[in-house]
């Protein structure tokens, strides 16, 4: 049988296309990476082949520790649990799956269609960012007669006002700005913007974020084909994940916590926090609420974060659906170090602690017509996973003692299985090796991130954004 030279050339061509691909990631951005990238890439797969090593030694190990508890009732009872909540867990996946699956993004209606539109941005010590995002959003393909862009700057120790006047000389009528005569915190900044405003929506943005030309109109379309609509929930896209790994790890993160998880939600009519980063609300809605948001406490101490959630929550409370549109894209600033990634995570953790407790007060009664089964769940899984945190915990500091070697090979094991989906959803999202980074975010939020909602839960009463 003879070779036809083009044929050989072809495939020749093809590996060496296939060789690329998989060295593409380790090889794209050399100038712009950081070059400690790739070595920690290289550094994350090699944990988990010696992972796979310890699971494959000590799995006996394992099914002997199984086999001598059997005997015993706390045994019983610990496999059990542990059975149970697997089975829950896979059983919930699957049911966020399908609705992912079911989820389709509103199209953004005609210029006649579009509903007026104020946008708010707060700022604090952003320096020239907030420049940035104000511009990107007079750029916005919006009917300029209906939108309003309103700049707040909360008591900036830096140049922020400077920018924000360089702004307003840029864009003149396009822009309001306004000074807080002190810092008093992101709420009252929102607070102020929603009384300066004039329009049927309201946007929040953070003043860290990029929005894309169209972002504004498909925020918006949803409240003009849904009556019911109370809010919007943007797709958060991390900006600086050219350089630094922690942006590039939180970057796949986010596409999962948005665009897998909110779009599920999203089917439900209940995404259960919109993002402080890209927001949209009916402003009929968010007056019904504002006093009990602004002058919101917890545990007798003024609630000066969670912001997004809290409002959320409350208009959740009015029966309202919220949605996610997909098609509405901002890109914002997120941590670079350790430092910054826990105490944002410590935040949003204890966020999540009080306005769980408030939704639990409503959320089992007839809070909206119609289907109320898929947010009960929501909650549920929600409030599940803080209930359990701390026997985990305990779980895991008793697996630890008992054989380290057979805790660190199962837990990669895990990782691998788990992060591979993180992994396909990403490159199947974005056709880029990006995604390769859930493996390490795996790695850093179950070893060095796992204290965070214990902490979360004992701090809960702890008010401070803890970055100012």
């Amino acid at each position: 049988m003879t070779t036809n030279p083009t044929d050989s050339s072809t495939l020749q061509t093809k590996s060496k296309k296939r060789k690329n691909s998989i060295l593409a990631f380790f090889n794209k951005n050399r100038k712009i990476e950081n070059p400690l990238n790739r070595l920690v890439l290289l550094s994350t797969f090699l944990l988990l082949l010696i992972g796979m090593y310890f699971f494959y030694v000590f799995h006996s190990d394992f099914e002997a520790f199984n086999t001598n508890n059997m005997g015993s009732s706390l045994g019983v009872s610990f496999i059990l649990i542990a059975a149970t909540l697997f089975a829950y867990k896979l059983l919930f996946f699957m049911y966020t799956a399908f609705n992912y699956i079911k989820y389709k993004p509103i199209a953004s209606v005609t210029d006649n269609e579009l509903p007026t539109c104020t946008v708010i941005v707060p700022a604090y010590n952003e320096g020239k960012q907030v420049w940035d995002t104000l511009m990107s959003l007079a750029k916005s393909n919006y009917p300029e007669h209906k939108i309003q862009i309103i700049s707040i700057d909360d008591g900036s120790k830096d140049d922020t006002w400077n920018w924000m006047l360089d702004a307003k000389e840029v864009l003149g009528d396009q822009l309001e700005i306004y000074q807080q005569p002190e810092n008093q915190g992101k709420r009252h900044a929102l607070y102020r913007g929603f009384h300066l405003g004039t329009g049927d929506i309201y946007v929040t943005v953070d003043s860290d974020s990029i929005v894309t030309k169209d972002t504004l109109r498909n925020l918006v379309s949803p409240f003009v084909y849904n009556e019911q609509c109370g809010a919007v929930a943007g797709n958060i896209r991390v900006l600086n994940n050219k350089k630094e790994m922690l942006p590039k790890m939180l970057d796949v993160s986010f596409v999962m916590s948005f665009e897998f998880v909110r779009s599920a939600e999203s089917n439900l009519n209940s995404v259960l926090c919109t993002p402080g980063a890209l927001a949209a609300y009916r402003s009929t809605a968010v007056f019904k609420c504002l006093p009990e948001w602004i002058n919101q406490t917890f545990m007798g101490q003024p609630s000066d974060i969670g912001e997004d959630r809290a409002m959320t929550n409350m208009i959740l409370k009015q029966g309202k659906h919220v949605l996610f549109q997909k098609n509405a894209v901002a890109y914002t600033n997120v941590p670079e170090e350790y430092l910054g990634l826990y105490k944002m995570f410590i935040r949003w953790g204890r966020s999540n602690v009080r306005e769980n407790l408030e939704m639990s007060k409503y959320v089992f009664t007839n809070f909206r017509e119609g289907e109320k089964m898929g947010t009960r769940l929501l909650f549920i899984s929600h409030f599940v996973r803080i209930v359990m945190s701390y026997p985990l915990l305990i779980f895991m500091l008793f697996f630890i003692l008992i054989h380290p070697l057979l805790f660190i090979g199962s837990t990669l094991v895990s990782i691998s299985i788990i992060s591979t989906f993180s992994l396909v959803f990403f490159t199947n999202r974005y056709k880029t090796t990006q995604g390769f980074w859930a493996y390490t975010y795996s790695i850093l939020y179950t070893f060095g991130l796992f204290w965070i909602t214990p902490y979360a839960i004992a701090t809960a009463n702890k008010s401070g954004w803890l970055t100012r």
